[in-house]
């Protein structure tokens, strides 16, 4: 209970001295020809809400949940100020996890908890996307937490949702020229389809 205590306490002197700016994952910005016209969307453990300010520039109905709640006051303030519409709320996304075939789109960036990854391909409706990126534990730069346990092993990200259809997948760790591409994190693309009987 203090570890979490203590963690709990750490993100929210983050987000209160303005760390994490409200930047889209890049695996968002970069494939956001998929997202549907309508529908939708949650930011599950959304920290400065990035993600959820993009969705809702595309005119999804956005809810954003983190439990550290300056978070979810910066990003309140943040789509007030760019006049966008969305729902976001303080929220542990463990003891609370997404209600079943809700959403459209989900969002996950730079969270892992392995033991969610049902949940969130549950809270998908047919047809809805999981845009997913984090950090993996075969890093070049560094960059990311120093515990290992919350960095993802080799084509891991694959695994934690074996019941969508991948659509786009990278992780290029140290293979080929480190100076160029996508490196220290794992991005994940997926749909939920109907299943045929």
């Amino acid at each position: 209970m203090k570890d979490e205590t203590d963690r709990r306490a750490r993100w929210q002197r983050r987000y209160q001295a303005g760390e994490g700016a409200a930047r889209p994952a890049r695996v968002l910005r970069e494939l956001d020809f998929l997202l549907p016209a309508s529908g939708r969307a949650l930011d599950l453990a959304c920290g400065r809400g990035g993600n959820a300010l993009l969705l809702a520039e595309r005119g999804l109905a956005v809810e954003a949940w983190d439990y550290a709640p300056a978070a979810i006051e910066a990003l309140r303030a943040e789509a007030a100020r760019r006049g966008l519409r969305l729902r976001a709320g303080v929220r542990d996304v463990l003891s609370e996890p997404p209600e079943a075939a809700r959403y459209d789109v989900i969002t996950v960036s730079y969270f892992l908890e392995r033991d969610l990854a049902p949940a969130i391909a549950a809270a998908l409706r047919p047809g809805g996307l999981l845009f997913y990126e984090t950090f993996t534990q075969d890093a070049p730069d560094g960059a990311g937490p120093s515990n290992p346990a919350f960095r993802l092993a080799p084509n891991e990200l694959l695994g934690l949702f074996p019941g969508l259809r991948v659509l786009d997948y990278r992780e290029h760790a140290r293979v080929g020229d480190p100076l160029r591409g996508q490196r220290d994190i794992a991005t994940l693309v997926a749909v939920s389809e109907p299943v045929n009987r």
